[in-house]
């Protein structure tokens, strides 16, 4: 069975750092994939706050989570600070990726890749909206 690939861009436009605290970790003494989406989930609610939205609000409405991909590059371990660098990509009528990477602060040493698929959602009605052309203007690589 193929291995799932994920292409990174040339670039991110935001990055910001988190530790791994002893939650965060597994009987293998490393870093447990379930925190693993729960570290970028927090980088994904950063990366919408620091373009003045929350992921309810983006010029209106908000988003779900359609799928998620994740490729393990190295363990991580307790004490160590992750550098979480996202940026949306890939955009349709509904929705878009955010491409991230988990890197070790001290080494450079990449941990995971991977990619949240995102779809723009009216809480309101119910359904699937057009992204906001706003949005894709601020996160323009």
């Amino acid at each position: 069975m193929p291995r799932i690939q994920i292409d990174l861009p040339e670039r991110f436009t935001f990055a910001t750092e988190i530790p791994i605290y002893i939650g965060h970790i597994n009987y293998g003494h490393h870093l447990d994939n379930a925190a693993l989406i729960s570290l970028v989930s927090e980088a994904r609610v950063r990366f919408f706050k620091s373009l003045g939205y929350s992921e309810l609000d983006v010029e209106g409405v908000g988003i779900v989570v359609a799928d998620v991909a994740a490729q393990y590059r190295s363990e991580a371990f307790h004490g160590e600070t992750l550098v979480v660098e996202m940026t949306a990509n890939d955009f349709n009528k509904y929705g878009c990726d955010l491409v991230w990477r988990l890197s070790d602060k001290a080494s450079g040493r990449e941990v995971a890749r991977g990619k949240h698929g995102i779809l723009f959602f009216d809480y309101a009605v119910r359904k699937a909206t057009a992204v906001p052309p706003a949005f894709i203007a601020r996160t323009a690589v």
